[in-house]
């Protein structure tokens, strides 16, 4: 009986996978599936069709060179160079081994700055090499092609330059790092007022140059920094404003950031040292949820022996 019972249920699943009395496949003929299968065919394409259509009318209205928002955009950061684990710069002056990373990351930034890369008239142009005013290139389009861009001379870093120390300084615990602002496409930097910076940058206050100092971070750190020297485009410690505004990549894909050098001539050897280095200008803003957003941090660490 429960025999009987087993084949009578094993015959009605065979049976709904396939009929071959009503022939029927899962309950629905070959006809009932067409229909099915076109409907849902129909259905989904012109779901396809419109998804499709939406996103090409949003790309009409977007630019490939230029965001279309950029209200909520933050102020750019101040990058450092070399760019260390945790900014500590720790080495001894004895062991050049201890300072290969540093000199290796400035050699591998810089390289682009060497005069042999700026040579395509095509592409550099011949900005004025004292700092000027903004440089307008046109609209956020390639109907005039790519756009020019200013050439830095390395030469301008001098002593940071490592065209006559190959070191940066660091094998005579005087350290060298380049600063550089982080590219915002469009952003054109406001120099600061001249009253509203510290009382040892306002004699070298220039409108065209948005600047940069540095200091130590903790007060008690005050008497082991020393003498801070900088170097930049007309010996001004800053980001000269004819580099801006950068038009991205597909605009100026050679383009180069203007840099500036500072150099720890004086710091006090072993112990730890924090310095902080600050850009100013009237819309660079600082966070303390972001420590690298228009400054910078960098522990010394100067071994003598």
């Amino acid at each position: 009986m429960a025999r009987g019972k087993a084949k009578e249920s094993d015959g009605n699943w065979k049976k709904f996978i396939w009929n071959s009395d009503k022939k029927e496949f899962l309950g629905r003929t070959g006809g009932s599936w067409f229909k099915i299968l076109l409907f849902y065919l129909i259905f989904y394409g012109c779901l396809a069709g419109i998804f499709i259509g939406t996103i090409q009318v949003m790309l009409l209205t977007i630019s490939e060179f230029e965001p279309k928002y950029q209200d909520r955009v933050a102020p750019p950061g101040l990058t450092v160079i070399p760019q260390v684990l945790k900014t500590e710069v720790s080495f001894s002056m004895s062991d050049p081994k201890s300072y290969e990373e540093y000199v290796a990351g400035l050699n591998g930034f810089l390289k682009n700055y060497n005069s042999s890369q700026q040579t395509d008239e095509m592409i550099f142009d011949d900005c004025p090499d004292k700092p000027h005013d903004y440089i307008i290139r046109g609209a956020f389009n390639n109907g005039q092609g790519q756009k020019k861009v200013c050439r830095f001379r390395r030469e301008w870093l001098e002593n940071c330059s490592g065209i006559h120390d190959s070191s940066y300084g660091y094998k005579d615990g005087k350290p060298c790092v380049v600063v550089k602002l982080n590219r915002i496409l469009g952003f054109k930097p406001k120099p600061p007022l001249n009253d509203s910076l510290p009382p040892e940058m306002m004699g070298k206050y220039n409108p065209y140059v948005l600047p940069v100092h540095c200091f130590a971070k903790k007060e008690e750190d005050a008497d082991k920094i020393g003498t801070v020297e900088y170097y930049g485009m007309g010996g001004y410690a800053g980001f000269p404003l004819q580099y801006y505004p950068y038009y991205g990549m597909l605009l100026q894909p050679k383009y180069l950031q203007p840099l500036m050098a500072v150099q720890f001539t004086n710091l006090t050897y072993d112990t730890e040292v924090r310095v902080e280095c600050k850009v100013y200008g009237e819309n660079i803003h600082y966070s303390d949820k972001d420590r690298f957003q228009g400054r910078f941090e960098v522990k010394f660490d100067i071994k003598s022996s």
